[in-house]
């Protein structure tokens, strides 16, 4: 066997703190926060001179973590938050949640925006996108009955 398991996705933003307060509101609880600098981050990035900031949050089963980065050096580029989902090499990452309406107004309180409305899946579930900071799609999944 190659892969043990999954271990993160990492998401670039701008506004760390921001980022963690929409991630905390979806119900990831906070792992831990740190910079990062030196040659070892400059090897596996791919970068020179690398100064960041990383925070992470995770599921609270434990088993997906969301790692997030603020570069200061180099800057990051521009980014394509209002790209459409079907955007070669877009993600998106998807949640399964409880109280959709309710976590959807609370995210409001974070800038999210449904990308377009929530639907229904016959008898099985209540489907939506939002983008939340820096455009990053988020599926919300409430399982009906």
């Amino acid at each position: 066997m190659t892969i043990q398991r999954f271990d993160h996705v990492g998401v670039v933003v701008g506004d760390l703190p921001a980022a963690v307060a929409f991630f905390l509101e979806l119900g990831l609880e906070k792992e831990g926060e740190a910079p990062l600098q030196g040659e070892w981050v400059d090897q596996v990035v791919g970068l020179d001179d690398v100064r960041a900031d990383i925070a992470a949050v995770r599921t609270p089963d434990g088993h997906g973590r969301i790692e997030l980065t603020k570069f200061h050096t180099p800057a990051a580029g521009p980014g394509f938050p209002d790209a459409p989902v079907n955007t070669l090499g877009g993600t998106r990452l998807t949640f399964a949640v409880e109280d959709l309406d309710d976590l959807l107004a609370r995210l409001a309180l974070h800038g999210a925006k449904l990308v377009r409305e929530v639907a229904q899946y016959e008898d099985f579930c209540r489907y939506c996108y939002v983008r939340g900071p820096e455009g990053i799609i988020v599926g919300l999944v409430e399982q009906l009955g």
